[in-house]
């Protein structure tokens, strides 16, 4: 049978062996379960059955990581931690994120012999990109767009997320289109609201983006929130598209990755992903799954934008985790597969320099929801201060150079923070 095999990284902790905790895992994911069973062959486990293809401890710990594991009879009071990569034959499921997901993802995080299961990578074979035709736009895709080139989009989100009605809401769209921004995306809050339905909402904004590029020159991207039932998905899309918008926004867990690979089938227009819920999934170090491996997911699925949180923010993540997410959306994926990485919460002019020193790229959207809109000068200088930090972070020039020759940089320091370089 074919030997196509998916690869799987877990950072595992039992109070178990390593080896015993990872045939345990290959076991319950393939062919085996609690017991042995009719019909479990010397040739069905050969074909079928995944095989653990390395083990490294990485350390001892004296307290469980996750409640409910249970202990060895000559248990020695430690609780082994270390990585342990499965692969498991692609002819058991296909090229299919769904049944993917059940394979390496599924039942495993219950079970007992583990105290602690997290799944840090995936390589994928080849079938899964013949499958699946991922971003359609990307980084290069939207800079045509915009026709934005040498330094990061820029943008913001709605504020206040809820309330705004349809003529505040497009009052609010002019007023920073005509300040040069060259983003603005809905609130992951903000769908489809009974006070201010998409249709209604999609023509007035539409409206204000044309009124502002007649006199600017320039056609801001604005991404809708389309997120909603698998059956509402394409009707919303088309809303859009047919008004004269260039993107849509979905919240990538609330219609779930099939979801974005069913719109990213028909969709003629950018799929900003919006990774709300991520933290459930991610905040415990002992449990779910790291970043690395679900943006492939993401990407194959269609994402052209994924969020990916941003250094020094208001959301728990560690700095070197934020890092690390922007690094793995930029690495190439099937010689493609290009996403562009969306940093926001907590953003300002002050973040740039931290940014760029950490990643060497320009190839982000740096959105800015308080750190723009708030600036004590207004929304145009926010997208100012942002534009002139992030030329002096890619230039080499400090941040503190930066703001004492613009004095719009170092009114953004006064209101958001203070000289960082």
């Amino acid at each position: 049978m074919n030997d196509q095999r998916v690869i799987a990284t877990y950072l595992v902790e039992t109070a178990f062996s390593l080896e015993e905790a990872a045939l345990v895992i290959a076991g319950e994911q393939s062919t085996g379960t609690f017991t042995k069973v009719p019909g479990e062959t010397d040739r069905l486990k050969e074909e079928h059955g995944a095989r653990v293809e390395g083990i490294e401890l990485l350390e001892e710990r004296y307290q469980p990581g996750l409640p409910g594991a249970t202990v060895p009879a000559n248990h020695d009071g430690k609780y082994r931690a270390g990585k342990i990569t499965i692969s498991f034959p692609l002819h058991n499921f296909g090229p299919s994120i769904p049944n993917l997901m059940s394979a390496v993802a599924g039942n495993l995080y219950e079970l007992q012999q583990l105290s602690g299961l997290r799944l840090l990578d995936l390589e994928l074979p080849e079938a899964f990109a013949k499958r699946y035709q991922g971003p359609k736009f990307g980084i290069d895709g939207t800079r045509k767009l915009l026709n934005v080139y040498d330094r990061p989009i820029l943008g913001t989100i709605v504020k206040p997320s809820i309330g705004l009605t349809t003529a505040e809401l497009g009052q609010m769209v002019e007023r920073l289109a005509l300040a040069g921004l060259d983003f603005i995306k809905d609130d992951e809050l903000n769908a489809n609201p009974t006070y201010a339905p998409l249709e209604e909402k999609v023509r007035v904004v539409m409206e204000a983006i044309e009124r502002a590029a007649d006199k600017t020159g320039k056609k801001l991207m604005y991404a809708f929130n389309i997120t909603g039932d698998w059956d509402e998905l394409r009707k919303h899309h088309d809303i859009v598209k047919n008004a004269g918008g260039n993107c849509v926004m979905v919240s990538v867990l609330s219609v779930g990755l099939p979801g974005m690979a069913y719109l990213n089938d028909y969709s003629e227009l950018p799929i900003h992903a919006h990774r709300n819920q991520w933290g459930m999934l991610t905040r415990s170090p002992h449990l779910g799954i790291e970043f690395t491996a679900y943006q492939k997911l993401c990407r194959l699925a269609g994402a052209d934008h994924i969020h990916v949180n941003g250094l020094n923010g208001k959301f728990y993540e560690s700095n070197a985790s934020v890092v690390s997410a922007i690094q793995a959306c930029t690495t190439p994926l099937y010689a493609g597969y290009e996403t562009m990485p969306v940093i926001s919460n907590g953003q300002w002019a002050g973040t740039a320099h931290p940014t760029y020193e950490a990643t060497k790229t320009l190839d982000v959207m740096h959105l800015a929801g308080g750190g723009m809109l708030a600036h004590p000068d207004g929304a145009a200088a926010g997208f100012e201060s942002m534009r002139l930090a992030w030329e002096a972070a890619a230039s080499g020039e400090s941040f503190s150079d930066c703001a004492n020759k613009n004095p719009v940089v170092q009114r953004a320091i006064e209101k958001f923070g203070k000289v960082g370089h």
